[in-house]
């Protein structure tokens, strides 16, 4: 980075100030100065600059196109150093610990342990966002993703949790006792898979099979998607630690098995985690310990 093309942060701050309020006013009330203040700092900042970065004929804080591409940057620059400020040093400790995960692994092995976290941190606050998407992991956001992968996404720190293959699985009043010798002999099955995946055509196509189109496939939420294979609805893709006490059991057959070296994955950005989030993430490790 170029230290000496940076400019003085006084007078960022006040340009930034200044755009988010609107006025000179409302920016020096903000900032604890005078309008005045602002507006010197505002010029010092042109003249460093060699830009013009109001259109002062254009009414009170009108930018110009060049301010604009400069007040964007200096908002989303300066909102990111507050809020690790506030993270490092406690001041957003009240914020719920945010966590990103799969439906299905929501419902499957997270919500069915998570009374003995609340009774170890009775204090901390949780906000799960079940879903297939891979939500960004951002200061002021999510402080925790847990994904299913190979455990390789730039910019993050990732560690194994639950080391899962995937099964294929039916209800044996479904599937029968017949033998089925290859994936494609399941192609005469109604297929289903946890909604916002491809996990059902990307099995099949891996092993020489293509879906059959002509008897529907249905994508559903990890808990709905267990329930449904529970019944009979249709074939499974479904991760083994979900399964397994249902396959011990005799409630599902277990047809076949993807042994890929892909598992659940505790994600999250590269620095420092935030108390509550570090809690959150050893409290999680110990919970998949549990299972070895």
């Amino acid at each position: 980075m170029d230290w000496q093309s940076i400019p003085p942060l006084t007078a960022l701050r006040a340009f930034a100030a200044l755009a988010d309020e609107g006025t000179m006013a409302k920016a020096g009330a903000r900032l604890n100065v005078s309008h005045a203040a602002v507006s010197q700092q505002v010029r010092a900042l042109e003249d460093h600059l060699g830009l013009t970065l109001l259109e002062r004929a254009g009414g009170p804080g009108a930018l110009t196109p060049a301010g604009r591409d400069l007040a964007d940057a200096a908002l989303a620059g300066l909102d990111r150093i507050a809020r690790s400020v506030a993270e490092l040093t406690g001041a957003d400790s009240e914020r719920p610990i945010q966590i990103s995960t799969t439906p299905g692994f929501a419902s499957s092995w997270l919500m069915p342990r998570l009374a003995d976290f609340r009774a170890r941190h009775p204090d901390l606050s949780l906000m799960i966002d079940p879903s297939p998407d891979l939500r960004p992991l951002q200061p002021g956001g999510l402080d925790i993703a847990i994904r299913y992968g190979s455990g390789e996404w730039p910019g993050t720190r990732a560690e194994l949790l639950l080391e899962s293959s995937i099964a294929i699985v039916g209800a044996p009043g479904l599937v029968g006792e017949g033998p089925i010798d290859s994936p494609a002999d399941l192609t005469r099955y109604h297929w289903l898979q946890e909604l916002g995946t491809t996990e059902a055509s990307d099995y099949l196509n891996r092993n020489g099979a293509v879906l059959n189109r002509s008897l529907g496939l249905t994508s559903l939420p990890g808990s709905l998607l267990i329930d449904a294979v529970r019944n009979g609805q249709g074939i499974g893709v479904i991760a083994r630690a979900f399964v397994q006490a249902d396959i011990d059991a005799g409630r599902l057959n277990l047809l076949f098995e993807d042994k890929q070296k892909k598992g659940y994955w505790l994600v999250v950005r590269d620095g420092v985690m935030r108390p509550s989030a570090r809690a959150m993430f050893r409290w999680l490790r110990a919970q998949a310990a549990r299972m070895e």
